[in-house]
């Protein structure tokens, strides 16, 4: 099952982001359950929330991912959505 997992970041956070950007890309590989992932931009271009998407068996997997996500620990959102989502194009 697909499972999107969108964040906000706190504003002024960037630091905290790059900060912890390693650990966080190294969970992602060690993990092996992404099926795609990047940073939302703003309008200066700079990091400001992400959309991963987790290959997970529940949301309940996916839900205990994105606690465990190194970015998360640090407490760089302000908000995380998580929610199945359903392929169609691409």
């Amino acid at each position: 099952m697909l499972v999107a997992v969108i964040t906000t970041d706190k504003d002024g956070a960037l630091q905290t982001r790059l900060d912890n950007r390693d650990a966080h890309l190294t969970y992602i590989k060690e993990t092996g359950v992404i099926a795609m992932a990047g940073p939302f931009l703003d309008t200066d271009g700079a990091m400001c929330g992400s959309l991963i998407v987790l290959d997970v068996d529940s949301v309940d997997a996916a839900e205990s991912w994105a606690e465990d996500d190194p970015y998360n620990k640090a407490s760089l959102f302000s908000d995380v959505r998580i929610q199945e989502w359903k392929k169609v194009v691409g």
